[in-house]
């Protein structure tokens, strides 16, 4: 499995609109790729921090995502909440670990 991780820094007072963003529209649409697993976000509301987080069965999938332009789009979403531009990173999945319900 494979993460690409974007962090950013978003305008403090644009981080519940990014949130929706994700939430409503990103990872809908991310369901729909082939070899999507998963997704996270992540921010800090006093410093404007991001970190959004997908996961892909494998690096064919996640690099396969990025060359139909998909991945692009997406960020270009988050062009309006950006303080600075964002910092794409790609890592392979070493452990992944779950909680089991109860």
């Amino acid at each position: 499995m494979f993460a690409r991780v974007l962090r950013s820094q978003l305008k403090i007072d644009k981080i519940a609109e990014a949130t929706r963003t994700f939430r409503e529209i990103v990872i809908p649409l991310c369901r729909k790729q082939r070899g999507f697993k998963g997704g996270y976000y992540m921010s800090d509301a006093k410093t404007g921090e991001s970190v959004a987080m997908t996961l892909w069965e494998s690096e064919e999938a996640m690099l396969a995502n990025e060359a139909s332009l998909f991945f692009q789009e997406q960020v270009a979403r988050f062009i309006p909440f950006y303080a600075t531009a964002p910092i794409r990173e790609a890592f392979e999945v070493a452990i992944r670990e779950e909680a089991k319900k109860s």
